[in-house]
């Protein structure tokens, strides 16, 4: 299986985050960062598992570790997941997402820029 590393970005024009996709033979290694000050803030890794509903379905599972004080586990578990199972591959996904002083409002457009990376995510791999 031959892969290309990218990267996508959302285009809000505030708030935006980015993500590069980093194939390691048939493993993959994504970074999701974003903000005034980018950093790890936690870190997942997945693997490919039988869906527990139906085995012939692939789901996958993972472990989270998130460093003291960021809130970034959330973003890098369900990615690293999503990956995992759509690909069928083990993945390990570092996210640090940071503004200083940001309101409920921009923390309302971080989340729908996480989703919205999600998506352009899945839709290139």
């Amino acid at each position: 299986m031959t892969h290309r590393d990218f990267t996508v970005k959302t285009d809000e024009g505030r708030y935006d985050i980015e993500a590069y996709i980093r194939f390691v033979g048939e493993d993959v290694l994504v970074a999701i960062w974003g903000g005034d000050k980018p950093h790890i803030g936690a870190v997942a890794a997945a693997t490919p598992r039988p869906s527990l509903k139906d085995p012939n379905v692939t789901s996958a599972t993972a472990s989270v570790i998130c460093f003291l004080g960021h809130k970034e586990d959330e973003l890098a578990k369900a990615a690293s997941e999503m990956i995992a199972a759509k690909l069928n591959t083990r993945v390990v996904v570092t996210a640090g997402i940071h503004w200083d002083n940001l309101s409920e409002d921009g923390i309302r457009s971080v989340m729908k820029n996480s989703k919205t990376l999600m998506k352009l995510i899945a839709e290139r791999i």
